[in-house]
């Protein structure tokens, strides 16, 4: 099954962290895409660090549930620490996408309920995935990033010199 997931760092080396997530995703299934990398102004608690999110394409024979649980081991083997919502972390991965799967559970809600509303979840999954389309909604990705009420600023992440 595809799943589309979203990585997102502000602390520490977060091109690390994001690479780290790919590579452990990649015993999880296969990585078919990654979008670029983009720097994100912090939505929720805006007193942190900017992120980095990246958008991945997954094909896996894990469950939703199977997922969802080897996400939040990748977050914590990379030193993530849950302390309030939208806090700063090492790592955040979220299943945006799973197939045409919808489920709403306390515990897992596939497709991302804020998906249609987050600039910075819809740029990097756009360059990826703009044809695929929302199951909930009927809206291809590339129609909600340009319906996407979220004002916040999404530009592509480079490199300077400086951070070598």
């Amino acid at each position: 099954m595809h799943a589309f997931l979203l990585a997102g760092s502000n602390l520490g080396d977060r091109k690390a962290n994001l690479d780290y997530a790919v590579c452990e995703l990649a015993k999880a299934g296969a990585v078919v895409k990654t979008s670029s990398c983009f720097e994100t102004e912090p939505v929720g608690f805006l007193d942190q660090p900017w992120f980095l999110n990246q958008a991945i394409e997954l094909e896996t024979l894990l469950t939703p549930e199977e997922l969802l649980l080897c996400c939040q081991m990748i977050e914590a083997s990379c030193g993530r620490i849950r302390t309030f919502p939208n806090a700063p972390r090492t790592l955040d991965l979220d299943i945006l996408l799973f197939g045409n799967l919808q489920i709403d559970r306390d515990d897992l809600i596939i497709p991302h309920p804020r998906l249609p509303e987050r600039k910075f979840a819809l740029m990097p999954l756009a360059q990826i995935a703009p044809n695929v389309i929302h199951p909930a909604l009927g809206k291809s990705i590339q129609s909600l990033l340009e319906n996407c009420p979220d004002s916040s600023e999404v530009r592509p992440f480079r490199i300077l010199d400086s951070e070598f």
